[in-house]
């Protein structure tokens, strides 16, 4: 039997403890997701699948300079709470988690950490991770992303409704391309698609800056935010290239410093 070629383990999870000690130069990456309703055809695990999809690709393409943690599969997510099987975590607690995963790794010996959220709902929380870290960890290279702002060209490609967004033609694409036996494509269904469609407060939260919040129901009664029926696993691998290139470039830049 052929011996693998440790050096380009990628799962942090899998390294011994003495070759986690010598690799404290990598760059560890922080996947982090969701567990909350996607529509009628996209499973709850949607946003923790892309994390951890981008987060494996990134390592993969970095070839043992970069490692991914046991990614996060629970987000903050109290907008999605009234459809069956979202769990959120409080902000509070989320950012208590994450921080002390970063800082135990911090203390530890590692300088740069990457958190790759595939659930925008995570994104403030991360933002005072950010901030605390900053406080308390001043040499600590820490940056987040989220998953969803990281292919403006090819997402802006796609036949989008005017509103578009959660559960909807990206999301759908990419977890085609990713996971095509985790959709139910029988149940894609379309959701809410037009302004029009909203109450006051559901559009004003579609203008940003600033920012109000709305909890899914008051979108639509599926919770999908344009139609997820008019896109293909192509698409979501064009999205998925682009993501994952972007990314890499901005690890290369991490490793550098």
């Amino acid at each position: 039997m052929q011996t693998p070629d440790r050096t380009r383990i990628t799962r942090f999870g899998d390294l011994t403890s003495p070759e986690a000690a010598q690799r404290r130069g990598a760059l560890l990456i922080l996947p982090v997701g969701a567990l909350e309703q996607h529509g009628d055809g996209l499973p709850l695990s949607t946003d923790t699948l892309r994390a951890e999809y981008v987060a494996e690709a990134v390592a993969e393409r970095l070839a043992g300079r970069a490692h991914v943690l046991p990614g996060l599969p629970y987000g903050v997510s109290p907008h999605h709470a009234s459809f069956p099987g979202t769990v959120s975590l409080s902000a509070r607690l989320f950012i208590d988690v994450v921080s002390s995963i970063v800082r135990n790794l911090g203390e530890a010996g590692w300088e740069r950490i990457l958190v790759v959220s595939g659930h925008g709902g995570n994104g403030a929380s991360l933002g005072v991770v950010e901030q605390d870290l900053l406080a308390t960890h001043p040499d600590l290279h820490f940056a987040w992303t989220l998953v969803g702002t990281l292919a403006p060209e090819a997402s802006a490609k796609l036949p989008t409704a005017e509103v578009s967004g959660h559960s909807g033609e990206s999301e759908t694409a990419q977890v085609l391309a990713i996971a095509p036996s985790a959709v139910d494509r029988s149940s894609l269904t379309a959701g809410v698609r037009t302004l029009q469609e909203l109450n006051a407060k559901a559009r004003l939260s579609r203008i940003k800056p600033p920012s109000i919040s709305v909890r899914f129901e008051h979108y639509a009664d599926n919770g999908v935010l344009g139609d997820p029926t008019t896109v293909t696993a192509e698409q979501g691998e064009v999205i998925l290239e682009e993501i994952v290139t972007r990314l890499t470039e901005y690890a290369e830049a991490m490793l550098s410093l």
